[in-house]
């Protein structure tokens, strides 16, 4: 199995905001790789794309490569932190504040993928679809039903005055 490594010190910027595009193409095959890394929005993408590409092709030179880049995918990427250029910037009073510049070193491995001989997938037969078992479907639930049936809320107080009995009375007589 053929691997292809490429590094690139000293990159300006983040090793987070690397680890960020790095997290992307982490196992994905070069050519879909180097797609998400072309539409990326990130400034980053750009060099981490320049660095997929060396790693190419390294493992295409290296001896018992196959020299298809099909087969080929990003087994790991990361990016590691860098020296920090330290600047100073006048601020008021004659104080100053630091400016921290990063530098990340951004390393990509590809490895090429094994053969592997599947099993032609036949279509479904009428026979096994009849025999599927029953879909079996939950019935909804409200959100104020709880354990045991009971409410949490009290029960209303029924009213007992002379507006009630008014109220009841009438209702009797309708019946």
């Amino acid at each position: 199995m053929t691997e292809g490594r490429a590094t690139a010190r000293f990159v300006r910027g983040s090793a987070q905001k690397a680890g960020l595009v790095m997290d992307l193409i982490r196992g994905r095959d070069v050519n879909t790789a180097l797609a998400t890394l072309r539409f990326s929005r990130k400034s980053v993408a750009q060099d981490v794309s320049k660095v997929l590409r060396s790693a190419i092709a390294n493992a295409q030179q290296k001896d018992g490569s196959s020299g298809d880049v099909d087969r080929l995918f990003v087994a790991s990427c990361y990016a590691n932190q860098g020296p920090q250029l330290k600047r100073i910037r006048a601020a008021p009073m004659g104080r100053a504040f630091r400016i921290i510049k990063r530098t990340s070193h951004l390393t990509v491995v590809v490895n090429e993928r094994k053969e592997v001989v599947r099993a032609p997938v036949s279509a479904p037969s009428e026979e096994s679809s009849t025999d599927a078992p029953p879909k079996v479907t939950k019935t909804a639930t409200s959100k104020k039903s709880r354990p045991g049936g009971q409410s949490k809320r009290k029960p209303a107080k029924k009213e007992t005055g002379t507006k009630a009995k008014a109220v009841e009375a009438a209702k009797s007589t309708n019946d």
